[in-house]
């Protein structure tokens, strides 16, 4: 096999675990791209399209398919799984922010790490924690229909430009989450359109902020994204355990096991191949 293709099979893989953070509740498309080392390019692709534009859409073609095959594969899944072992489930979604976390950190601290920036950290995980928290109540009524699909595809593309920020998980909280899965699946177009729309425009709207924002403050949005990652990590937690034996516990630790060394072997990855 040529280098050429290796590398466009590695860029394939990468868009099917990006694309794999809008489908699974706790694991971020955002964050995984920069653990993949391809998240700047994307923002900056992104907030200056016209630039090198040929170059950047032949580079990007393979992670945009690998993305779309990762999205459809596992909605066939996630919403069985989900509905029978969500709890055993969950565990290994933890476990991956756990393993990827580590990667994180040191992105962040790459350009140093100061006081203020643990700060920032400190005070976006309390309040990330407590929006999430009495957020599960607020959004738990939203009705469905082509505005909410709009804000549900907003939500997904801010997960793109936020890395950390789960989607998925607003989408739990707001009651959309398995009708989306199923959607996917069923490629209902009623859901699909809506979604696509609103994230576009957010992807495009936004691109360019954060685009500047990184230019300028890198380690105190890094350290913000932190934050976020770890309130959405300690919300996703398990909390029912009805009818669970030693089995069933046992499976828990063995998937969040499993969760942190995917999430680890993603990161050394990255690192051999960055």
């Amino acid at each position: 096999m040529t280098h050429t293709m290796k590398d466009w099979l590695l860029r394939f893989i990468k868009g099917m675990f990006i694309g794999s953070g809008f489908i699974l509740p706790g694991v971020s498309g955002g964050a995984l791209a920069a653990i993949f080392g391809i998240y700047e390019r994307i923002i900056s692709f992104l907030a200056h399209i016209t630039r090198n534009f040929k170059q950047n859409v032949l580079y990007f073609i393979p992670i945009g398919l690998g993305g779309i095959f990762g999205v459809f594969l596992l909605s066939f899944g996630v919403s069985f799984l989900l509905g029978n072992y969500e709890t055993i489930i969950l565990w290994f979604f933890v476990g991956c922010i756990i393993g990827t976390t580590p990667a994180l950190w040191k992105e962040a601290g790459k350009e140093g790490r100061n006081n203020n920036d643990l700060m920032i950290l400190v005070i976006t995980f309390i309040l990330g924690a407590l929006f999430l928290f009495f957020g599960q109540g607020l959004f738990g009524t939203v009705d469905q229909n082509f505005f909410t699909w709009m804000i549900a595809g907003a939500l997904i593309g801010l997960g793109m430009i936020v890395p950390g920020l789960s989607p998925s998980n607003f989408l739990v909280y707001m009651g959309m989450y398995k009708a989306m899965s199923d959607g996917i699946k069923t490629m209902n177009l009623g859901i699909l359109i809506p979604i696509a729309i609103g994230g576009l425009v957010c992807v495009l709207g936004l691109s360019k902020i954060m685009d500047a924002i990184f230019q300028r403050h890198f380690s105190k949005l890094f350290h913000f994204i932190l934050g976020i990652v770890f309130a959405s990590t300690i919300m996703i937690i398990p909390t029912n355990y009805a009818g669970f034996g030693t089995i069933q516990y046992l499976l828990c630790f063995i998937m969040c096991l499993l969760g942190a060394w995917l999430g680890k072997w993603m990161s050394d990855l990255e690192e051999k191949y960055k």
